[in-house]
């Protein structure tokens, strides 16, 4: 399945426009049908480097039960984003648009949409040898804020 190309005229985001807390939904199809769907919340809180994104829900994978799941990033200036284990990841384009990665063996083709900011998603399609999917995440601010700056997430236990 092939990604849509779709225009976007969005104004330039900056690191701290993520700072904050947000809902997110992610939707996971994969090649052979089997459908994933994540609810929860990603907070971008001030660190030395720039922002820790811990993103935190349930995961729920087709008919199974749903499964607590969480994962960290950071986030520097110019919008480069990095594993929690220090390996780059890519950059986001800051007035949205395409960017990839390559994780041997396979590749990541990514594309980020700001065109209805402050919520805005992140669209992934993944192929090769090991995976073959295609995940969408919307992000919007809690409580209707500008950039989902009511507070961090409590620490993890």
């Amino acid at each position: 399945m092939a990604m849509a190309d779709e225009h976007n005229e969005a104004e330039a985001r900056t690191l701290a426009d993520f700072e904050g807390r947000w809902q997110m939904v992610r939707r996971i199809v994969h090649a052979d049908g089997t459908v994933a769907r994540m609810e929860g919340e990603a907070c971008w809180t001030p660190a030395p480097d720039g922002l820790i994104c811990e993103e935190r829900g349930l995961l729920q994978v087709a008919d199974a039960a749903p499964l607590e799941a969480q994962r960290r990033y950071l986030w520097s200036d110019g919008l480069r984003v990095w594993f929690d284990d220090g390996r780059f990841f890519h950059q986001v384009p800051a007035r949205g648009g395409t960017c990839s990665h390559w994780c041997d063996p396979d590749q990541y083709e990514g594309r980020y949409v700001f065109g209805q900011w402050p919520s805005w998603r992140c669209i992934w399609q993944v192929r090769g040898p090991r995976k073959d999917y295609i995940m969408m995440t919307e992000y919007r601010p809690e409580h209707g804020t500008g950039r989902g700056k009511e507070g961090a997430l409590p620490p993890s236990p």
